[in-house]
């Protein structure tokens, strides 16, 4: 188990080396940092004084051992657009995308996989049959198209809740949450929704799928000639052997939800990482988008340890591996 887990670490340590060196290429060779600074009027002398404080005058190799140093410890350098550190712009971000990734996980996994189990039991039943066109439909539909639609219904219509922002925000430190505020949970709402729709339909289609195998196998007629109740037989058994590929999925869908929350976040203007990764792209913003890029990576390896060490809790034939 403790040779799984280096394994998987050393995996970590790979893939966050090759992300470092596409962001170091974004922020040294996709524009001029000198030039994006300075501005097009400014002297040679001054360009080749910044050049020299930034070492760029150094070789390739050298500029990104710098650039690894830095990005250990979180320097990206200064954001083009905003003046600021890239660090501190993306730590007052942060918050407001986590917490809209956790709700819409939460949502899809306590909504899906019970419909998934339903389904699953009684494959045939009216309302089961009903839950499967609806997941079609969910999987079906664009995600800005249910962002629209409904603002449509509960901004513009019934005028229930707000159609952008974030509602009120309490801090904690540099951290802030909406949770805590009744404007910020209803402004939840419509983004977890939206985030959550594809997700839920997903998750149900897969539970089912995988958990209908499962209640074939032999172990599962054993499990019956011992005189199991049909509880202990569905969910002990039948549903927990059905979980592997339903974490590998929802592992992959929580990185993606952060890579990709940006389609949910321009329709709401939730001023979360989606939308300042768009606004970076628009400005020629080079560090904050080296800097998203690399968050990114780091995100989608932790979720896939995250992932591993859950297999190992679910299967223990995997410890001994």
């Amino acid at each position: 188990m403790i040779t799984l887990v280096l394994r998987r670490l050393g995996s970590v340590l790979l893939v966050m080396l090759i992300v470092a060196g596409l962001s170091f290429l974004i922020f040294n060779y996709l524009g001029d940092p000198v030039n994006n600074i300075l501005g097009v009027n400014a002297t040679l002398d001054e360009r080749d004084e910044l050049r020299r404080t930034l070492g760029l005058d150094q070789p390739s190799y050298i500029q990104f051992w710098h650039f690894l140093e830095r990005a250990v410890v979180g320097d990206f350098g200064i954001s083009y657009r905003n003046r600021v550190p890239v660090l501190e712009l993306i730590l007052s971000r942060l918050p407001a995308t986590v917490e809209l990734v956790v709700c819409a996980t939460i949502l899809a996994l306590g909504v899906g996989i019970p419909m998934g189990v339903y389904c699953a039991l009684r494959p045939k039943g009216f309302f089961s049959r009903l839950l499967q066109i609806i997941a079609l439909i969910g999987i079906s539909i664009p995600q800005f198209l249910i962002g629209m639609l409904l603002i449509l219904i509960f901004s513009v219509e019934l005028r229930w809740l707000s159609a952008f922002g974030r509602g009120d925000v309490v801090q904690f430190g540099w951290w802030s949450t909406g949770l805590l505020t009744e404007t910020g949970r209803m402004a939840l709402i419509m983004p977890v929704l939206t985030l959550a729709v594809f997700q839920i339909s997903m998750i149900m289609r897969l539970v089912q799928g995988e958990m209908q195998e499962v209640m074939r196998a032999d172990f599962i007629k054993f499990a019956r000639a011992r005189g199991l109740s049909d509880r202990s037989v569905h969910l002990r058994h039948a549903l927990r052997n059905s979980l592997l590929p339903v974490v590998t999925v929802v592992g992959m869908q929580i990185g993606s939800l952060i890579a990709f929350a940006i389609v949910c976040e321009a329709v709401f203007q939730w001023p979360g990482l989606g939308l300042l990764i768009l606004q970076a792209i628009e400005y020629a913003d080079f560090p904050v988008m080296a800097a998203y890029l690399a968050l990114v990576g780091f995100g989608f390896a932790m979720i896939n340890l995250t992932v591993d060490m859950i297999y190992l809790f679910i299967d223990p034939r995997m410890r001994r591996k």
